[in-house]
């Protein structure tokens, strides 16, 4: 949640007003998969934590904060797959569900960043200055 608003704001100060725009939609898709994991641990009758799991990099260029949030979808998804496993193994499928509709959702930020890197790699400065106002 926090890289990507990080990154938003930097983007948008940037004029790049479509990149900010989808960071930000992003980061907001990310708040309700916190919420929808906490809301889950609390019935679970765990204590969730709003402490973030890292700290924003900021000052990066766009190549650099693409490579930065494909590997976190990257973590994400294996992280979800891995916990859809677990639950299934438990017999919990309600979590299961959860982790696979988050899964799903991840699987399509990395679609994003991933098409954007492929597009800055083919056309360059042309593709950046599509992503402007």
């Amino acid at each position: 949640i926090t890289q990507y608003m990080a990154q938003h704001y930097e983007l948008e100060d940037q004029d790049f007003g479509k990149l900010a725009k989808k960071s930000k939609e992003i980061a907001i898709q990310e708040m309700k998969h916190a919420e929808a994991l906490a809301e889950r641990i609390l019935y679970l009758e765990g204590e969730p934590t709003s402490k973030p799991d890292g700290t924003a990099k900021k000052g990066q260029s766009i190549v650099d904060m693409l490579k930065t949030d494909i590997a976190l979808e990257t973590a994400a998804i294996k992280m979800y797959n891995e916990a859809a496993v677990v639950c299934a193994e438990e017999k919990d499928q309600i979590s299961k569900q959860l982790f696979e509709k988050l899964l799903a959702e991840e699987e399509g930020h990395f679609n994003d960043f991933d098409n954007v890197k492929d597009h800055l790699e083919k056309m360059g400065d042309a593709y950046l200055a599509t992503l402007v106002g």
